[in-house]
């Protein structure tokens, strides 16, 4: 039975309280210049500026190396908890179709899409450039290709792209990869952030409708809850420290819009439903 508490849809207000924070912080960062331009070469690979005052500006803080970077997996088994305690009623196919679609996103958008992923072919179709970070500090542009492809490079297997004018070259043995810089490097963070907050948001629907909420689903509930926020948090100091707001808008909006593909089954059902009621009741008139 629903709990009529809950017939408000959370996910909406989830989706109007991330864009409140995540404007709200951006626009912090942009008043008081906090953030860091993360598709610059030249700053991409230093420290951030505030990283000796600001604890979550420095990309070795807790926050980021444990739980940002390895945010999917977090989501992966909070939405799993959640699902394998829930009763029987609740504990679809549906549910665990719309997680494959979302990781399907993650997928081709971050890591692979028939070659490099979407974000990647993003950064080259808007300027951008691949860049080897040198041991001096210094940076060379090299091929795109050798991003594309995530080739490792070293004087012993590239030699040609070693050859300056000042002479100088890296020990034999030095090995690097290149990464993509300029161009618009949409926020992979927040793309994915967005993402995960939205899907525990919409998977926790499920059991808010529950008059009773007891046992191990209770804990799966209040696990995800926790999620939630620490999600919520690391949005707000990525926009924060990280990325040009575009790029952080553009990676909210991307999220939000994967997101709202695995509803659109949903969608359709409602509709087809408030069809199938306006014919009985033209029939019943």
């Amino acid at each position: 039975m629903s709990d009529p508490r809950f017939q408000f849809d959370v996910r909406l207000d989830a989706f109007k309280g991330l864009a409140c924070i995540g404007l709200a912080a951006t626009l912090w960062s942009v008043v008081y210049e906090t953030y860091l331009d993360t598709s610059n070469p030249l700053l991409t690979h230093l420290p951030h500026p505030l990283s000796n005052t600001h604890y979550f500006a420095n990309k070795a803080n807790f926050l980021n190396v444990y739980f940002i970077k390895k945010a999917w997996g977090w989501t992966t088994a909070a939405f799993f908890l959640l699902w394998i305690t829930s009763p029987p009623s609740i504990r679809t196919r549906e549910r665990v179709l719309k997680w494959v679609v979302q990781t399907g996103m993650w997928l081709i958008f971050t890591a692979w899409f028939f070659g490099p992923a979407i974000f990647e072919r993003l950064i080259a179709a808007s300027g951008g450039e691949c860049v080897l970070a040198l041991p001096t500090g210094d940076t060379m542009s090299v091929p795109i290709e050798l991003c594309l492809t995530r080739s490792q490079l070293s004087p012993a297997s590239h030699p040609e792209l070693f050859v300056t004018s000042s002479g100088f070259a890296p020990s034999m043995d030095w090995r690097a990869i290149p990464r993509l810089r300029r161009g618009h490097d949409v926020s992979g963070h927040i793309f994915l952030l967005t993402m995960s907050i939205l899907s525990l948001t919409d998977q926790l629907r499920y059991s808010f409708r529950l008059t009773r909420r007891e046992g191990l689903h209770a804990v799966a509930i209040t696990a995800n809850v926790i999620l939630i926020l620490i999600w919520v948090f690391a949005t707000a100091t990525t926009c924060l420290y990280f990325h040009t707001p575009l790029e952080k808008i553009t990676g909210f909006l991307l999220g939000s819009a994967c997101f709202a593909i695995t509803l659109l089954p949903e969608v359709e059902a409602a509709e087809k439903q408030r069809k199938a009621e306006r014919s009985r009741l033209m029939k019943q008139s």
